[in-house]
């Protein structure tokens, strides 16, 4: 028998990292529960009115928040806010496939295409590791806007 999976992340801030995974992923904020968004609308402006006809208090708004794959065969990943800061490398990391099928020189333009989007968007670019046949098709590391490590594949 399979599991779904969630992967959480632990995060300073966890509406700001879900925005930014959101842009990298394609994913969406999913609605409140029991409340209806149409098309389009900004998920987010619906958890602000939810959070506060539900008596959440204000600091405790942010503390956490979600994104879905809209097509729902990815995993949801979840941000929770923690107190301390990351600190050290991630034992786990995303692999986000950006150049599936693509070798050589045409996978890498591709993923460094993705790459300057990702950095226009917060992230940081960490290293390149060129292909090196046959196990290494290529990769970029980069890291979120909160320092956690992700590769392009």
């Amino acid at each position: 028998m399979s599991r779904d999976v969630q992967i959480t992340i632990d995060a300073a801030d966890p509406r700001s990292l879900s925005i930014f995974w959101c842009a990298v992923l394609g994913y969406l904020h999913p609605a409140p529960p029991g409340v209806e968004i149409d098309p389009g609308t900004d998920a987010l402006e619906a958890w602000d009115r939810f959070l506060v006809e539900a008596g959440v208090p204000e600091h405790l708004r942010n503390s956490r928040s979600a994104i879905e794959d809209p097509d729902g065969s990815g995993p949801r990943v979840f941000f929770q806010q923690v107190p301390e800061q990351k600190s050290g490398k991630n034992r786990v990391h995303l692999d986000v496939r950006a150049a599936p099928g693509l070798l050589g020189s045409e996978r890498m333009s591709a993923l460094e295409s993705e790459c300057a989007r990702l950095v226009a968007l917060g992230a940081s670019r960490v290293e390149r590791h060129d292909p090196a046949p046959p196990l290494q098709p290529g990769h970029i590391v980069m890291r979120d806007p909160e320092g956690n490590e992700f590769c392009l594949d």
